[in-house]
């Protein structure tokens, strides 16, 4: 459904129009229709009602479509050329949220932005994969190999996972650092690197522990023995796992889940949402939904390959990563295989920063993809 060019742009500028045939529809229409899968369910998440989610959610939706189409027009070069300014910035919104951000739900992770609240940790997954990019694109493999020549991509990880750890958000300060690990490794660090840092965090275990909050630590004992708190800490996992196993092969319908219709699922428009999910339309709906997930994931992982520029592959790479994290945590979170870390379903659940910002990344990502035979110098 896309045209290829694929001689005659090495070290030059294509035209809008030239851009847009290189644009892989396919690709666009399947972050189309799980985004529509989102409305859909955010419409039955309030009983059949427009409001007060589903009807935000298809603006932001279609915001973020428009902010994809001009990120995948700009030319890769140009995103490189603004990856550590973009970092920092981000950088600096962490800062003033650890000052002044605004609180809800006993974190504080928001800046109020009077029409909208920012969450500036979701930009930092897409600040943190370009200035990894970009520093790994600019580095030689000598430097890559030695330890001092890793220390800078370190800190440049460390610090804003920091930051948002401190919110508290552990969900995404992992996912900060595992998709930085994702990159390490595409990179060339070597394995023994990697052993170093698993023996380190082993080590701090028992201290990291004890930095957790009282319901951090409920979420990880509740997800070894969710029976322990039945009517507190683990009454979302075990009243998720009704609604899954309730909802059948086909489900129980559009609008007639039980579970989420008569509020025993907490956060169905949000964290859950792939519980009702199942519940309304059983295991043939849920499969779809990965499907659907896991092909924008392979297309994305596919333009990395097909890219000239090693700062296009990483940036694709990373990009692809966040989102399968986003994907594997909140699927795997519901159905009791992990903690419950707050990771939103990319697309579905309900949020803001959350759709603008993965929108964005699809938009990155399919920028790798139309400037995918450009070269890209280590000054560029």
């Amino acid at each position: 459904m896309y045209k290829y060019y694929e001689t005659g742009f090495r070290n030059q500028s294509l035209s809008i129009k030239e851009k847009i045939f290189n644009i892989s529809f396919t690709y666009v229409l399947f972050i189309v229709l799980l985004a529509s899968i989102g409305v859909v369910m955010l419409y039955s998440a309030a009983n059949g009602s427009w409001r007060p989610w589903a009807l935000n959610q298809g603006i932001r939706f279609m915001m973020g479509a428009g902010l994809m189409i001009v990120l995948a027009l700009i030319d890769i070069r140009t995103i490189m050329r603004y990856s550590y300014a973009f970092y920092f910035f981000t950088l600096l919104l962490l800062l003033y949220v650890e000052i002044k951000g605004s609180i809800g739900m006993g974190a504080q992770r928001w800046i109020d932005l009077g029409f909208f609240k920012l969450q500036p940790s979701e930009l930092m997954k897409i600040a943190l994969v370009l200035v990894l990019a970009r520093y790994f694109h600019s580095s030689s493999l000598q430097a890559i190999e030695s330890v001092k020549g890793i220390v800078t991509p370190l800190l440049l990880t460390i610090i804003p996972a920091f930051l948002v750890l401190t919110q508290p958000d552990l969900g995404t300060a992992l996912m900060l650092l595992f998709t930085a690990g994702v990159i390490f490794f595409a990179v060339g660090v070597q394995l023994w690197k990697f052993g170093v840092v698993l023996l380190g965090a082993i080590i701090m275990a028992p201290i990291a522990w004890n930095l957790l909050h009282d319901y951090q630590q409920d979420r990880v004992l509740t997800f070894l023995n969710p029976e322990r708190d039945p009517l507190g800490a683990g009454y979302h996992i075990i009243q998720s796992k009704i609604a899954l196993g309730s909802g059948g092969v086909f489900g129980k319908g559009f609008l007639k889940g039980t579970q989420s219709h008569l509020n025993f699922l907490p956060e169905k428009h949000t964290d859950f949402i792939f519980t009702m999910l199942s519940e309304e339309f059983g295991m043939v709906g849920a499969v779809f939904v990965i499907i659907l997930a896991m092909l924008i994931l392979a297309y994305s992982y596919s333009f990395a390959y097909k890219s000239s520029s090693y700062f296009g592959k990483l940036a694709a790479i990373g990009l692809a990563t966040n989102f399968f994290l986003y994907v594997f945590i909140n699927t795997a979170m519901v159905l009791g295989l992990i903690p419950v870390v707050g990771v939103p379903l990319p697309l579905i659940s309900y949020g803001g920063t959350v759709i603008i910002s993965v929108m964005a990344s699809f938009g990155i990502i399919l920028s790798v993809f139309i400037h995918r035979n450009i070269t890209v110098g280590k000054s560029d």
